[in-house]
């Protein structure tokens, strides 16, 4: 479907800069963002939300049949091997007595697959998350909110809301283009029930089954920077008022692509979420296992550990989340 074109791009960013931008909330020093909003009494609270013990990994796996394209030099990453079990054999790694071993390196962007956008990530007008200008970021990276400041903090309750199944196709699946509104949102956790209500500090998984469509016709295609379905540009006031902690997705970018606006854009969502709200974003989480038990069992929400690789002064990193039930 076509997105229904909102008011000029520089007007409706001005309104949602003022609406929106979390400026100061948590000190002129922070550098969590909205992840201020878990505390010890959340994640106390998620832990006890493990019944059966289940566990789900939500990554891609990391291999060059990924899914990037090219786009801003992402390549997919690069896996090779510097010892062997064919050195071993042969008796050349040099080691005494019967020792053997295989070490391998990899090469990719930090945010070639599964990950989280870190506050460095993006910039609104020159200007990073508080206010900060964009030069904190250089050639040695994120000198103020690298992402190993949120090494522990990406811990707490999980939410899934499954969009695809619940106002989708026959597939679970939203088309490219789609709109996420927030009636949506709102529609489908009154189909998912009570365990789907999103709280404060909650880590929201949306799923859209763009994922599971590329599975099902067995091809990245345009999967990485191409069209997709998404949250709306509309979703900042829910995103702002549920003061969730972090929000991710099965797609490429999170955001309906192409974007709502009849001016060429680049990532609206993201240029006020992130360097005004403060908050953290995911994308290309593997939603299909998950999604598939919660509609078996009808339990939405989960206890999410998803810490982020803490690559000093990164502004996003690979992530391996692990949802247990």
């Amino acid at each position: 479907m076509t997105p229904t074109p909102l008011g000029p791009i520089e007007e409706e960013l001005a309104k949602a800069r003022t609406a929106y931008r979390n400026w100061g909330r948590w000190g002129e020093d922070d550098v969590l963002g909205t992840l201020n909003h878990i505390d010890d009494a959340i994640r106390a609270h998620a832990a006890g939300l493990v019944r059966r013990g289940r566990s789900f990994s939500l990554a891609l796996e990391f291999n060059e049949s990924g899914p990037q394209r090219g786009f801003r030099g992402r390549i997919n990453p690069v896996h090779y091997m510097k010892d062997t079990g064919s050195d071993a054999a042969a008796g050349t790694q040099g080691f005494p007595h019967g020792f053997g071993g295989a070490d391998d390196h990899v090469v990719m962007p930090l945010q070639a697959s599964t990950q989280w956008d870190g506050l460095g990530h993006i910039f609104d007008n020159k200007q990073a998350w508080n206010g900060r200008p964009c030069t904190i970021v250089n050639g040695d990276g994120d000198s103020v909110t690298g992402i190993e400041h949120m090494a522990d903090a990406f811990t707490g309750r999980g939410v899934l809301l499954d969009v695809g199944r619940a106002v989708g196709d026959e597939h679970g699946e939203l088309p490219d283009g789609f709109p996420i509104l927030e009636e949506h949102l709102r529609a489908t956790v009154e189909a998912q029930g009570a365990t789907s209500t999103v709280r404060r500090g909650d880590l929201v998984l949306v799923r859209t089954g763009q994922l599971g469509r590329v599975r099902r016709l067995g091809e990245w295609g345009g999967y990485a920077a191409g069209d997709a379905p998404g949250l709306s540009f509309t979703t900042l006031g829910w995103l702002h008022r549920t003061e969730l902690a972090a929000i991710a997705s099965d797609t490429w970018g999170l955001e309906v692509r192409p974007h709502e606006f009849a001016e060429p854009a680049m990532s609206p969502l993201h240029q006020i979420a992130i360097p005004n709200m403060g908050l953290p974003l995911g994308e290309m989480w593997d939603l299909e296992e998950l999604a598939a038990d919660c509609a078996a069992d009808g339990v939405y929400e989960f206890l999410l550990v998803a810490a982020p690789l803490p690559v000093t002064g990164a502004v996003g990193a690979p992530v391996n989340p692990i949802a247990i039930k």
